[in-house]
């Protein structure tokens, strides 16, 4: 039992960037100010180095603008009603959401077919997953802390 618990605890860190970043759409766009590294990760309760990566990744798929300097930080670089969770999860998201295949054995029946019949799993549940995520706005997120 205190296996499955600790893979449990293993999974769940694999997806922390989805949160991270969907923590800091919400902060920007309910504050509507610029917003610093710092300041960001003292809500998070993260180091900013690491709110600083986010940010970076954030900005290269348009979804902020960073200043650098006094009066800098990040700002979003749309308005929330446009900004959807699906393209959030797309610009983080490097793996399926049920995690990673395993290297079978190929001399065994199951084990030289198990991944192909994976893949088609994982990509169904990315899938619904995506279109789930394509019907909420960050506005829509937003609403939930009023």
């Amino acid at each position: 039992m205190l296996l499955l618990y600790c893979n449990k605890n293993m999974y769940s860190m694999n997806n922390i960037q989805f949160a991270t970043a969907l923590h800091i759409l919400t902060m920007l766009a309910i504050t509507k100010d610029n917003l610093s590294s710092s300041y960001i990760a003292g809500s998070i309760n993260i180091n900013p180095a690491m709110v600083r990566k986010s940010l970076s990744i954030l900005s290269v798929y348009g979804l902020i603008d960073t200043k650098e300097g006094k009066g800098g930080g990040a700002s979003l670089a749309k308005p929330a009603d446009k900004i959807l969770l699906s393209d959030i999860y797309g610009a983080v998201n490097d793996a399926n959401v049920l995690g990673k295949l395993n290297s079978p054995n190929p001399e065994c029946n199951t084990g030289k077919q198990i991944n192909r019949h994976l893949l088609e799993l994982f990509d169904q549940a990315d899938h619904a997953l995506i279109t789930k995520l394509g019907t909420i706005t960050l506005a829509d997120f937003c609403q939930k802390f009023k």
